[in-house]
């Protein structure tokens, strides 16, 4: 069974509520009635119903099973803010009802409520769009300092400590991680990789420099980052700085790395150090290695809010859908 064979098997096992804010977008309709025909979710439509019906009609997609939320309704905005209010919210109810004008924010509204366990969107608003929102609305998980993204590898001809799984992050979204920020990362990264896999991550933080091999500012983020992750998650495996090799090679870490580690040579998760790292990185291992590479997928945030690729296919959204409803049953 391969890695998305395996979501999609979880998926069946534990199907999430999914709100859809872009419900007039054909791929969105179709990836959500292929998700619904399959088990994996119950599809929640979010907007204007009688445009939502019409697109629907014109696509050839069936809404039997589908849900509509009509975020055009007063009393429905009304009660939906006032709950979403109850929770905490520093925002005004004037401020929410006018952001609500955008079906995306009254989706994550639902979401932040419980009404649904998932937002996901993606083709009509772009990823800077979906965090700002999320952030919003959602907010950050517990020690994480802003939204970043993680992948998984499936490498041919790699054999590491998950065969030829590995995961990797962040190539999408924190273009200069100051040392809070990585360490964010890197806790997310093995929150994600749990609830995806169920995996014991053992998380590795990329640098030029190995255990202290180079002194340098670059390498001092990282290092920071690792002391930060320690102390705000000791129950995680994280460690670095490793170069690489290092990190995934156990007769190299012999040689360089000095110490006991649980990471060191059998890591199943990287951080890359930057965006430049990171873009580079995953860049390199799909041409030369012809690895695939699932992802991204956003993380950090208190709940699951999916982002997709406007150019993505039906196909890709299917997967990625499937991988939010697997995090989602494990709240990661």
């Amino acid at each position: 069974m391969n890695i998305m064979e395996n979501i999609y098997e979880k998926a069946k096992r534990a199907p999430g509520r999914v709100a859809f804010p872009e419900s007039q977008e054909e791929k969105i309709l179709l990836a959500a009635k292929e998700c619904y025909d399959k088990g994996y979710i119950t599809p929640v439509l979010v907007g204007e119903p009688s445009k939502i019906k019409e697109a629907a009609a014109a696509y050839g997609v069936s809404l039997d099973g589908f849900e509509i939320a009509d975020s055009t309704d007063e009393e429905f905005l009304d009660t939906l803010i006032t709950q979403y209010i109850d929770q905490g919210s520093l925002l005004g109810a004037k401020g929410l009802k006018r952001r609500c004008e955008d079906p995306l924010y009254a989706a994550l509204m639902m979401q932040a409520i419980g009404t649904v366990d998932i937002c996901f969107a993606g083709l009509t608003h772009t990823t800077g769009e979906v965090i700002l929102a999320g952030q919003t609305i959602v907010g950050l998980q517990e020690g994480v300092a802003g939204v970043s993204s993680i992948g998984i590898f499936d490498i041919p001809g790699y054999s590491g400590s998950e065969g030829s799984l590995l995961a990797f992050g962040d190539s999408a979204v924190m273009t200069d991680p100051d040392e809070q920020e990585l360490a964010g990362i890197a806790i997310a990264a093995c929150d994600t990789v749990t609830a995806l896999l169920g995996w014991t991550p053992r998380c590795a933080m990329l640098s030029f420099s190995t255990d202290g091999s180079i002194e340098h500012p670059k390498v001092d983020i990282v290092r920071n980052a690792v002391k930060i992750a320690n102390t705000q998650r000791p129950d995680l495996k994280i460690d670095g700085e490793f170069q690489l090799d290092s990190a995934i090679n156990p007769e190299v870490a012999k040689k360089k790395v000095k110490r006991n580690s649980d990471v060191a040579g059998r890591a199943n998760i990287i951080i890359w150090p930057d965006l430049n790292v990171g873009n580079v990185g995953v860049k390199l291992v799909q041409q030369f290695a012809k690895a695939d590479a699932y992802g991204p997928v956003l993380q950090g945030f208190r709940k699951v809010v999916g982002d997709c690729s406007r150019g993505a296919p039906v196909s890709e959204l299917v997967g990625n859908i499937a991988m939010s409803v697997v995090r989602a049953a494990t709240n990661a």
